[in-house]
């Protein structure tokens, strides 16, 4: 019985268990009612944000609020998972994700494989550029390369994470002097990170590949739902295709 003067809450419960849209090159590669995981076009932005109201992959996939676990730069492509409400964001947070990226490196990484442990830090005064630097966060990344193409003098590289710091695969791949193709912060043509040695190779392939070379083609996590093990992989895109393609 509700009396005069008595305080009372009303909640709304948000039904987002729907399924998403597949438009502008996005793709669903698996839907349940708690989250998807979907595969991100390059150019796309993951979080609508100031002159990306309408165009993220957030506001294409639904009207309803959608909580990524994680996120991916506007130019890389590949997979990430998305909630679909708060108790599904958490508990895949609080999952072991695993995440592998392939990428276009200039160069030929000696050894071919192994792992760049390397704290990174914010770069003084910038609000974007990181560095490698003793006083920064731990920051491990291993890689393996898949191919080299002597002719070019391009690798392609796939790259673990076992951390995961902002830009810390283009980072880390500066640092040892092995710049993603088409990186217009970390690349040799860039005005915070130039290198001479590369330039006049950079001229050549970072116009043809258009964008930073970086594909988050695989990830692995245990579902908190039915308590399996998911494995989900994606192709390397047609644009990065075309540039080995070339490079061959």
């Amino acid at each position: 019985k509700i009396l005069v003067g008595d305080g009372y809450q009303i909640s709304f419960y948000e039904d987002n268990s729907g399924n998403l849209n597949e438009s502008n090159g996005i793709k669903i590669i698996f839907e349940n009612e708690h989250y998807a995981v979907v595969n991100k076009p390059a150019g796309m932005v993951t979080h609508p944000s100031y002159g990306h109201l309408d165009d993220s992959l957030l506001t294409n996939l639904s009207e309803n609020t959608l909580h990524p676990v994680m996120r991916l730069d506007r130019e890389t492509s590949g997979l990430l998972i998305v909630a679909k409400d708060g108790y599904s964001h958490n508990m895949l947070t609080n999952s072991d994700i695993k995440k592998s990226y392939k990428a276009l490196c200039y160069g030929k990484f000696e050894p071919e494989n192994g792992t760049m442990d390397f704290p990174i830090a914010r770069r003084p005064n910038s609000v974007m550029i990181r560095d490698c630097t003793p006083d920064g966060k731990p920051s491990v990344t291993h890689y393996k390369t898949i191919a080299y193409y002597e002719k070019a003098d391009i690798s392609l590289v796939e790259f673990k994470l076992e951390t995961g710091r902002c830009h810390q695969i283009r980072t880390h791949s500066c640092h040892v002097g092995h710049p993603l193709l088409g990186d217009g912060l970390y690349g040799p043509l860039s005005e915070d990170n130039p290198r001479e040695s590369l330039k006049a190779q950079a001229t050549i392939y970072d116009p043809k590949m258009g964008r930073v070379s970086l594909h988050a083609y695989k990830i692995e996590y245990l579902d908190p739902f039915d308590g399996e093990i998911h494995v989900y992989e994606a192709e390397i895109p047609s644009d990065m295709q075309t540039v080995i393609e070339a490079i061959n």
